[in-house]
């Protein structure tokens, strides 16, 4: 199957309401419904808004999920960006690692159309388009970087380690967004926390 066309301009300005309207409407219908429910009339439905918004906001269906998987990837970004550098190396990534989670949680349909979790259909994603959060993944790196700066874990490539972690981490929060895994029942302490700490050798408290 080809990846996405190349995506005709939208004809006027992007309205940010309408647009974060039905970028939220695409990812909830790809998520829960899958691409044969992804259609202009029903988009507009859903968002409130008129058809030919899908065109004018976008340029057609193909931008738009580009789209929808862009505002993922920007939404994890911002959230990211609010973890702070401290002394305590650690601490800092556990944070990292924690507002990763809190942002799926809270974004769930958008997190499984950025990350593959759905079938898009026709509209499948190509590389490119998925490296636009290439920027995420090295925010982990960097802050396994500075981990094992400070002696805390072994020296190894922190790319390779990162990729370790961001796959543990991503495989849980999948099976916490399908409901096998819920926070109430403990599962963060009793699954996650150890999963992280014996990839990583040390004690790793994630929080409910």
């Amino acid at each position: 199957m080809n990846a996405l066309p190349d995506p005709s301009p939208p004809v006027s300005g992007l309205v940010p309401e309408v647009r974060r309207k039905l970028l939220e409407a695409a990812a909830r219908l790809l998520s829960e419904e899958g691409p044969s429910a992804l259609s202009a009339r029903r988009l507009a439905r859903e968002a409130s808004t008129s058809t030919m918004a899908v065109y004018t906001q976008f340029g057609g269906m193909p931008a738009l999920v580009r789209e929808v998987v862009a505002e993922g990837f920007a939404r994890l970004r911002e959230r990211l960006a609010t973890v702070e550098h401290t002394d305590d190396a650690l601490a800092d990534l556990v944070q990292l690692c924690r507002a990763y989670r809190e942002n799926a949680l809270e974004h769930p349909n958008l997190y499984t159309v950025m990350f593959g979790g759905t079938s898009l259909g026709g509209y499948r994603l190509s590389r490119a388009d998925m490296d636009v959060g290439t920027d995420t993944f090295t925010a982990l790196a960097d802050a396994l970087d500075r981990v094992m700066g400070a002696g805390l874990i072994r020296r190894e490539n922190s790319r390779h380690v990162a990729g370790q972690c961001w796959s543990a981490l991503h495989g849980y929060i999948m099976l916490e967004i399908a409901g096998i895994y819920r926070a109430e029942d403990g599962t963060t302490e009793l699954v996650l926390d150890p999963l992280l700490s014996r990839l990583l050798a040390v004690p790793i408290t994630m929080g409910p």
